[in-house]
């Protein structure tokens, strides 16, 4: 298991939110969409109540531009 595994929906919503992202809409199916209130940038997430992989979470936050690092300390 690496750094990124075992992390849950409310868990990086929430993490997304410390970076400025918020929920924009739903998008296909179980997933919705979030954006950057300052610069507009989107971000796709699923929701479900699994754990989140680890190279879905890895592709969410490199869609976000977020750092791995910085993630794990917000």
């Amino acid at each position: 298991m690496g750094r990124l595994s075992g992390f849950k929906y409310r868990e990086v919503a929430r993490r997304l939110r410390v970076f400025g992202f918020a929920f924009d809409r739903h998008g296909p199916g179980s997933h919705e969409v979030w954006r950057h209130t300052a610069t507009g940038r989107k971000v796709t997430i699923p929701h479900h109540s699994r754990d989140f992989a680890e190279g879905t979470l890895r592709a969410i936050l490199r869609e976000a531009r977020i750092a791995v690092e910085e993630f794990l300390n917000a």
